[in-house]
């Protein structure tokens, strides 16, 4: 049997910590049974049925006045409450996975203000229930990508970024949005240390962010965001690799310069400021052109803008989308 060493392993080639927690459950549902008969057996232990999992988790309050959105993708399958709550990046609470479940309770998502600055007629600081109640909470379901190789599908609930955007009356000036997270190493413990610059930042083109499909979120699946999804508001992107959701906002700045995000700071030759997803152009150290779906054992083909392209591609017509991924 070849073994590697640690040097020669892929990110994207280590089992996410959830299926390999369960595979006693493949062991016992694949039998002696052929590949085939196994992998549909397994269907039901690993992608259990969301709802039935959500309404037995410990959830937060429950949402009003929810409406679904026209923009949701259909007929695919919802990660379950568990695994979207469970296998998180958020540096704010340490590196691993398991890290934001289990320290993200330190964080007190009430009260909460976000300030508004830059180019626009209607700046300030405002209370978070102040902020979000002039826009209708909608129901939106999207396919996440992250840059390291694993996906989810997400009910989120949140308020369409672009109503959000137009209500701060941006002047010609502001060509760009840029969001910053909360800084509080007292609630937010792996800020103390240098895993990234503090706090992290991340930054959307003017017209990305009045992309129908963009969104703040607030919620998933009709309940309050938890905290270890980026409570209480948070930026969703799909057609873009997850870490351009900046967790946590506390300042969006209209601005006319291309804001430097966290990962771009971190690492220049890794990661853009675009973050398109285009499964053709692979990260230094993993492939792209394929993901293993959390809740799921076997790997799936990745889609351009990650199968939004239908509703994006026009933005970047005439770029490099090798350069600027």
């Amino acid at each position: 049997m070849l073994i590697r060493k640690a040097p020669d392993l892929r990110f994207s080639d280590i089992t996410p910590k959830p299926l390999y927690l369960r595979r006693r459950e493949f062991l016992q549902t694949a039998g002696g049974a052929a590949l085939g008969a196994a992998a549909a057996a397994m269907a039901p232990p690993f992608a259990a049925s969301a709802n039935a999992q959500a309404k037995t988790a410990a959830h937060g309050a429950k949402l009003a006045d929810v409406k679904k959105s026209p923009l949701s993708t259909t007929g695919e399958m919802l990660t379950s409450f568990d695994d979207i709550t469970s296998y998180n990046n958020f540096y704010e609470y340490g590196y691993e996975k398991d890290d934001p479940k289990q320290n993200a309770w330190h964080l007190k998502p009430r009260p909460w203000t976000i300030t508004v600055e830059g180019y626009a007629a209607r700046k300030g600081t405002f209370g978070f229930d102040e902020f979000i109640k002039p826009f209708p909470l909608e129901e939106r379901v999207y396919r996440m990508r992250c840059v390291e190789a694993w996906s989810m599908v997400i009910p989120w609930v949140g308020i369409p970024l672009k109503d959000v955007i137009a209500s701060f009356q941006p002047t010609p000036q502001a060509k760009y949005v840029e969001f910053v997270t909360a800084f509080n190493p007292a609630q937010m413990p792996a800020q103390t240390t240098r895993i990234l610059p503090w706090p992290y930042v991340e930054g959307l083109r003017m017209d990305e962010a009045m992309n129908p499909l963009a969104i703040l979120a607030v919620g998933l699946y009709e309940e309050t965001l938890p905290n270890q999804d980026g409570a209480p508001i948070r930026l969703v992107t799909p057609w873009k690799y997850g870490f351009k959701g900046g967790k946590s906002i506390v300042k969006i700045r209209l601005v006319d310069y291309q804001p430097k995000n966290t990962w771009q700071v971190m690492a220049p030759a890794e990661y853009g400021f675009y973050a398109n997803v285009n499964p053709n152009v692979n990260h230094p150290r993993w492939r792209q052109d394929s993901e293993r779906r959390i809740g799921e054992f076997f790997r799936r083909k990745t889609l351009m803008f990650n199968g939004y392209a239908d509703q994006v591609a026009s933005m970047y017509t005439g770029m490099d989308l090798k350069k600027n991924y």
